[in-house]
């Protein structure tokens, strides 16, 4: 049996010069080692497989060389360096801190660097995985780590550089360690392959680069793999059969399949996928990153994020090319909700398959979407109409305005709005008799509703619900105030007033009762008026003015009569008052936006 030796081990880099991808760690010990800049402690930090151990035995390496280059690398001919090399070094000592983290032995290594090495200038302790030791070993190590004799020089080496103590960390020279590239990792398995005779397809290579997530080890292991099940070809096919990989081309059918709404197409590849062992989740994912290639075809800039073949991205042109902008964030915002949706589903393979639906009709949403705002370009604009209340139950007065381009600006009027000059009179029905009520002038309506030609689109939703609060407003009052009944009689409206409070107590309306209780009503010019605190009891009152009138009219024989509702103008100056829950609660949102966000976000209600 022959002596094979994996390629991560074969090809370990034995300089900095040949480390791959870290560039910014290996020039910056390079020249400390120059400049004789040696610190007394180092911390690697990084992901797996980036080089860390690697260049933490060159240093070591070239510290103790007896010949160093002028660049600062280690001979690799010097009795240190093939006594390091052949691992029969006596000052350089590699800690497995997974295996030794107890403070035993860490006071065992503290024993150790007591001694001078025997040959050498220094002794070098490399420290492998250091997260692992516990913190009475770190707190053991501090000390030693802190002032160590000169000839001492630790190295330490982590994946998880936040489980490290702060007091750790501030005694050594941080090195941070970066992922491998694709096109790194790529040209390293390309110069592997020339050494060993194996010809390669480039597709193939990429593939174990991007299997590999930036770990050159990772991406070394999957090329023995692979080299072993294919001989001295290496083919993308035999890439993806080994690594269970889905080939390029289902994403490119599915997305011609939605572009076509080959629905059924869609399903039965998405069957055959699942027949050949690949799992629906991870087809969902790179389903996703296939839109997201496609998305970064649309713009030449950006064409550099593939890290792909030359003749991949020409197949991501081309699809992109067919795709709209509107379709690829669409799907890509589709797919993203039903990936998060993916784990809490029952039926997962349903699951994915519904997503292919709504992906397939995406097109039809957007010509859809498209037509409407064709049409809504070529309809002609409204006239704006205005509908006017006259009373509780009867008809509508339209008022329309035909100027070209009006926005609609209601105006409060407090005063009575009644049109004196001879009007068209309508019938409305108080009461079971029908009587007769002036139509409002549309000199009145202009005072109320004022147009004023647009001079720009704007859209402000804070204005439009106050431009629709006073238009509400100013109808409720010309509701009240358009009707024109007999004179009543003080003395007996006041005795009917009394009964017409313990009836709304009694109906319930304890609020209403509450705000009219100490209002006494007045008659000014042949009409009731009653001043109330707030504009809630004004406008609960309006509400309930068909049922006073109907009240009064059976109990005491009063006909219909003019009544006119005002807000003191002291209580507009004082502070609102707040009788039910809901407007407590309402004005206690306003005061405290935090409290609202909880009432809608666990969607609170009132306990009545």
């Amino acid at each position: 049996m022959s002596n094979f030796t994996v390629s991560a081990r074969k090809y370990r880099p034995g300089t900095f010069d040949t480390v791959i991808g870290q560039n910014h760690v290996t020039q910056t010990l390079k020249n400390a080692i120059k400049k004789g800049h040696i610190g007394h402690s180092f911390l690697f930090c990084g992901p797996r497989g980036v080089g860390k151990t690697t260049c933490a035995r060159i240093l070591a390496k070239a510290l103790n060389c007896e010949n160093l280059t002028e660049d600062g690398e280690p001979c690799g001919i010097c009795n240190a360096c093939v006594s390091f090399q052949n691992h029969q070094s006596f000052n350089i000592y590699e800690l497995d801190a997974a295996s030794n983290n107890s403070v035993d032995d860490i006071r065992s290594l503290n024993e150790q660097v007591r001694f001078a090495p025997q040959n050498g200038k220094y002794k070098i302790y490399i420290i492998d995985e250091v997260h692992m030791l516990s913190t009475a070993a770190f707190n053991a190590f501090l000390k030693t780590l802190e002032e160590p004799p000169s000839y001492a020089i630790f190295i330490l080496a982590t994946t998880e550089k936040h489980k490290i103590l702060p007091t750790i960390l501030s005694r050594c020279q941080v090195f941070d360690f970066h992922r491998i590239g694709i096109k790194e990792a790529i040209l390293h398995l390309k110069d592997i392959c020339r050494q060993e005779g194996i010809e390669a397809d480039e597709e193939g290579l990429y593939i174990i680069a991007r299997k590999a997530d930036g770990a050159l080890r990772d991406a070394l292991s999957i090329f023995d793999k692979v080299a072993s099940f294919s001989g001295d070809k290496i083919t993308y096919q035999d890439v993806i059969d080994n690594l269970n990989v889905l080939d390029y081309e289902y994403y490119f059918k599915i997305i011609d399949y939605a572009l076509e709404k080959g629905l059924a197409e869609s399903l039965l590849l998405f069957d055959e996928i699942l027949v050949k062992g690949f799992d629906s989740h991870n087809f969902l994912n790179g389903l996703s990153e296939h839109l997201r290639n496609l998305l970064i075809c649309k713009d030449p800039s950006t064409i550099k994020l593939l890290e792909l073949s030359e003749g991949t991205q020409n197949l991501y042109l081309n699809q992109s090319k067919k795709t709209s902008m509107s379709f690829l964030l669409s799907a890509l915002n589709l797919l993203n909700n039903f990936d998060i949706q993916f784990k809490a589903s029952k039926n997962q393979r349903l699951h994915v398959e519904l997503a292919l639906m709504k992906l397939c009709y995406i097109p039809d949403v957007l010509t859809f979407a498209e037509g409407d705002e064709s049409s809504e370009k070529k309809k002609p604009e409204p006239k704006p109409v205005a509908k006017v209340p006259t009373h509780s139950g009867g008809n509508a007065i339209e008022i329309t305005e035909p100027p070209k381009t009006v926005s609609i600006k209601p105006v409060v009027k407090v005063e009575p709005v009644i049109d004196e000059v001879d009007t068209p009179v309508i019938p409305v029905q108080v009461n079971n008799p029908v009587i007769s009520a002036p139509e409002i002038s549309t000199a009145t309506t202009k005072q109320v509703l004022q147009p004023e030609v647009a001079t720009g689109f704007s859209f402000n939703l804070k204005k439009i619900k106050e431009n629709v609060l006073q238009a509400q407003k100013a109808a409720a009052e010309i509701m009240v105030e358009a009707e024109v009944f007999e004179i009543v009689d003080p003395e007996k409206f006041s005795n009917a007033w009394k009964e017409y409070l313990d009836y709304i107590f009694k109906k319930k309306l304890v609020a209403l009762h509450t705000g009219l209780k100490n209002s006494a009503p007045t008659f000014e010019n042949e009409k009731v008026v009653v001043y109330v605190n707030s504009l809630i009891i004004r406008n609960m009152l309006v509400e309930q003015k068909q049922d006073m009138v109907d009240f009064m009219g059976r109990q005491f024989n009063i006909k219909p009569f003019i009544l006119e509702v005002t807000v003191s103008q002291q209580a507009e100056m004082e502070s609102p008052k707040y009788f039910s829950d809901s407007e407590k609660l309402k004005h206690l949102m306003e005061k405290n936006p935090a409290l609202g966000d909880m009432v809608r976000r666990f969607d609170l209600r009132v306990d009545w």
